[in-house]
């Protein structure tokens, strides 16, 4: 029987199955294609992602194998009316090392993650249609449509909008339908735009975008309004009807379009389920909630979903914490779900007012919150705040995304980051100010491997006045204490990270008990 059993292979399940694996949990994955799809779908990850797949291990693959995004070229009436870059002025900083989304074909990440994954000893099981689910209270067993069973500890459904592990469940997906708002896609092979733009034609009667994919010679996603048949009923997405489509709204001959593949429909479906757990079942991803693709929030709200619970069901499936701790994956996810629904569907209002002028385009979809970094978990149970909260860090709260900095290691020289840190399966008490290294020798002896210690001393660092710590970081620049709020002579700061990167405790530099308290809680 394996711990963990991930019905659906995209990159939400993909994310998964790796962060479980490098902990050392037994994982299996299924999905029910016969292959692995070669098609783009989600455009690319998020700046929040981007964080994912760094500490994973990836993100110099992603890096390499897709490319920053395009100026979004504007036409009207065939016209090229106005170029815009919707990231324009941005740049890294300290706390955030990526300001923009990247653009990868999702075939190509997957590939990533694959190939990471079999380093781990796991590999993909294709044609593996899931027909019936039982929980037996102390484990779960997946029936197969070949007639094979599966046990597992946990199971989890990563397999899409369409969700067999959803409906086995017999949960809601609740929520509305657009049918006004229809959007033929697919992948396409063309010649004639240059790449070096993600061409967007808008007219009052429809619209075709093309954005080149990365990594192909004549590869594109393409996307428009659908044709319509005499009665006024829709037509499915097809070669033909892409050809003539390219041709009525940008002038181009349908004969450059030469294939199309994964063509689909997409119809604005905004749902979601009430809950993301049953028993020892549990869900993630599209298989939790859908919405516009307004903002590219689709495929980047199921890494986070996954990213979320990587953690928290290794610890269960060890033994290290209760099953209660799964219950804060559903307390924590569904209403960011909840709010992702409400804003891919303001970006998509804006990005329709946006159109009907000409020069509107996609980068009306663009926005801070679409970058996902402001995204917390202030309300969680795993958040506590209150009187232990420092006064320097008025700013930073429990539930946070856990900010970067810029530092350099002690015992080196070299250069290094939080976020560095940060990578890999544990917990990471950072200690601001010399006062917090006895805590974090204490933390060190009583939680051993599970926590990471970093003493950061405040500057300036004269060598004579370095304290010894296993793990010391030179912040030379001041940026960790600005962001994580030990400066102007505030109260230095012990800073526990979770292993998602999120603030889990802000306590002051000598409380070693609110470390204690806050992993006897995370035992129960």
């Amino acid at each position: 029987m394996t711990s963990v059993l991930i019905v659906g292979a995209g990159p939400t399940g993909l994310i998964l199955a790796l962060d479980l694996a490098r902990r050392d949990v037994g994982v299996r994955i299924i999905d029910r294609s016969a292959g692995f799809p070669r098609a783009s779908r989600a455009k690319g990850p998020n700046p929040r992602s981007m964080e994912v797949l760094a500490d994973l291990g990836v993100i110099d693959e992603v890096l390499a194998a897709g490319s920053a995004p395009l100026p979004m070229r504007k036409y009207r009436n065939r016209t090229p009316v106005t170029d815009t870059d919707p990231y324009e002025g941005s740049a890294p900083t300290p706390d955030a090392p990526y300001d923009r989304s990247w653009l990868i074909a999702q075939w190509r990440l997957e590939e990533i993650l694959r190939d990471r994954l079999a380093r781990y000893g796991v590999r993909v099981e294709l044609d593996a249609e899931l027909v019936a689910i039982a929980d037996h209270g102390n484990s779960v067993t997946a029936e197969l449509a070949d007639g094979t069973t599966i046990g597992a500890g946990h199971l989890v459904g990563c397999d899409g909008a369409r969700s067999s592990v959803r409906k086995l469940l017999g949960l809601s997906f609740e929520g509305k339908t657009s049918e006004d708002q229809l959007m033929v896609c697919g992948d396409v092979e063309l010649t004639g735009p240059d790449r070096d733009h993600w061409h967007q034609w808008f007219d009052e009667d429809g619209a075709v975008l093309l954005c080149p994919i990365p990594g192909t010679g004549s590869g594109w996603w393409f996307q428009s309004v659908p044709e319509y048949a005499a009665d006024g009923a829709p037509l499915p997405a097809s070669l033909d009807g892409f050809r003539r489509l390219l041709t009525r709204y940008t002038g181009l001959p349908g004969t450059c379009l030469t294939d199309a593949t994964l063509l689909s429909t997409d119809r604005g479906n905004e749902r979601m389920v009430d809950r993301y757990r049953v028993g020892r079942v549990l869900l993630a991803g599209d298989a939790a909630h859908v919405h516009s693709i307004a903002g590219g929030l689709g495929m980047n709200t199921g890494i986070q979903d996954a990213f979320n619970l990587g953690w928290k069901l290794a610890r269960v499936a060890t033994g290290r914490s209760g099953a209660a701790l799964l219950d804060t994956y559903e307390e924590e996810r569904l209403p960011v779900a909840a709010w992702t629904l409400d804003l891919a569907s303001d970006r998509l209002r804006a990005t329709l007012d946006a159109i009907k002028e000409p020069g509107g385009g996609l980068d009306a979809a663009v926005s801070r919150e679409t970058s996902g970094l402001d995204r917390g978990y202030r309300w969680s149970s795993l958040s506590p705040g209150g009187p232990g909260t420092p006064a320097g860090t008025s700013a930073l709260r429990p539930g946070d995304r856990a900010p970067d900095a810029p530092c350099r290691d002690a015992a080196t020289g070299e250069p290094t980051r939080l976020f560095e840190a940060f990578a890999g399966p544990h917990f990471t008490l950072l200690g601001f100010g010399a006062e917090s290294a006895r805590a974090l020798r204490h933390a060190e002896t009583e939680h051993g491997e599970a926590v990471r210690t970093y003493l950061i001393p405040s500057p300036p660092h004269p060598a004579d006045r370095v304290p010894p710590h296993p793990r010391t970081l030179l912040d030379e620049a001041g940026h960790a204490h600005a962001a994580y709020g030990a400066t102007g002579g505030h109260v230095p700061a012990l800073v526990l990270v979770r292993p998602d990167n999120h603030v889990a405790l802000l306590a002051t530099a000598t409380d070693s008990e609110a470390v204690r308290t806050y992993f006897d809680a995370l035992a129960r």
